[in-house]
């Protein structure tokens, strides 16, 4: 008989990389910056972490070596398009190859050991789930709620208007990239150090992208993106237990799925954005934010 609880944590668990990094990505895209960075940000967080985590015997250590890293990583893509003005769409792309190719060269030394284990947290799982989810509330209110996530998001939606009132849109979006680069290296480390105990090149597999889909998916809310994380993690789960099952199913199908249902939805929402606006609704992603209100 399956114990509903123990699938739940397990969902639980199976979301928290993909959320870590979706809600990084929300912040930096609420700042008007499209960073498809995710990934190698991610497996360098991932080596970082255990690397860190391996030489210290502190998991703990391993998640702050990860955000730093995914941190400091982010800022190849400051400068490229904050500080050269270099296109966004391509920087993206080049920190992700940089990211990998980085994670593969050093990584070679720590292949075939193990990462220390992970204090048990209420419920029997790890502490650093249950931080995945109280960042949900966090970011919402910082989004809507607080004076600087209002001048983040406004930043994102009118920058020439920012900048005539006096908001630094550059140091807005150098926070929010920095931000977006530590949570994407910390959901990285999540898997290296929580989920797989040992470091594999390329481990992430793709959970960066998903993440990048999640956001789009999530309509730019942090309680949306926890609902995505939570759709990939559930069908993560259900591919699991029918491995295990032995369904009759091959192997390669199965685990396509996450990736397939992500599709899917992004193809629904795409589809329902279409009909809003020829019904004449409003654009998704419009925060109509009053400046003056800020001042």
């Amino acid at each position: 008989m399956i114990d509903p609880l123990s699938v739940f944590l397990l969902l639980l668990s199976a979301s928290t990389p993909i959320l870590f990094a979706a809600l990084g990505e929300l912040v930096a895209e609420r700042a008007g910056v499209l960073n498809l960075g995710v990934e190698g940000m991610m497996i360098t967080g991932a080596l970082a972490g255990f690397a860190a985590a391996y030489a210290s015997g502190n998991p703990f250590l391993g998640f702050a070596a990860a955000a730093l890293a995914g941190a400091l990583i982010s800022f190849l893509f400051v400068v490229l398009t904050q500080v050269f003005l270099a296109n966004q769409v391509a920087s993206g792309l080049a920190l992700t190859l940089f990211g990998l190719g980085l994670a593969a060269m050093f990584g070679k030394p720590f292949e075939g050991v193990k990462a220390p284990p992970m204090p048990a947290g209420p419920l029997d799982i790890n502490w650093i789930v249950w931080l995945g989810l109280a960042m949900v509330p966090a970011v919402w209110w910082f989004l809507n709620r607080s004076r600087p996530g209002l001048i983040l998001r406004g930043v994102g939606e009118n920058h020439d208007a920012a900048h005539a009132l006096g908001y630094g849109v550059r140091a807005t979006r150098m926070a929010a990239i920095a931000f977006g680069g530590a949570m994407a290296g910390v959901g990285g480390a999540f898997i290296s150090i929580a989920t797989v105990l040992q470091w594999t090149e390329g481990m992430t597999a793709g959970a960066g992208w998903i993440a990048l889909a999640i956001v789009v998916f999530s309509r730019w809310t942090a309680p949306g993106v926890l609902a995505g994380a939570w759709l990939f993690g559930g069908v993560t789960v259900l591919q699991l237990r029918l491995q295990a099952a032995g369904v009759q199913v091959p192997v390669q199908l199965l685990s396509m799925a996450p990736y397939l249902a992500t599709i899917l939805v992004l193809v629904l929402i795409s589809a329902r954005q279409k009909f809003s606006r020829r019904g004449g609704g409003a654009a998704p992603g419009s925060l109509g934010l009053n400046f003056h209100a800020l001042r």
